[in-house]
């Protein structure tokens, strides 16, 4: 499999997906931290691909996703964006909202 349709593969099996430095438990670029911290304080699972362990994924997908940096948050298979969109959506709820409500349509796909 070549490593779009990896991206790809992620990004559909994964109703919530953070590409970032490192891993929300240890991440290595304070960026990646902050968004780490911002997903993790909506309070649902989500899964992340550290980006530093892949190389590949790490050169691609910014040209899949038509977006230069990292880290990228993916909600339902759309790109939200960087860390300074998802905090400036953290602080006003937005975040939070988006996420619970993918992961609830989600839920209610799988019954």
């Amino acid at each position: 499999m070549d490593i779009i349709e990896t991206i790809k593969e992620q990004i559909a099996n994964n109703t919530i997906l953070l590409y970032m430095k490192g891993s929300p438990n240890a991440p290595q670029c304070g960026f990646s931290a902050r968004a780490s911290q911002a997903v993790m304080g909506c309070g649902e699972k989500f899964a992340y691909v550290d980006i530093l362990q892949n190389p590949e994924i790490r050169a691609n997908l910014p040209k899949y996703a038509n977006w230069p940096t990292f880290p990228q948050l993916w909600v339902a298979g759309e790109l939200v964006g960087g860390s300074d969109i998802m905090l400036e959506m953290f602080e006003k709820g937005e975040l939070q909202t988006l996420i619970k409500e993918a992961v609830a349509k989600a839920k209610a796909s799988e019954a």
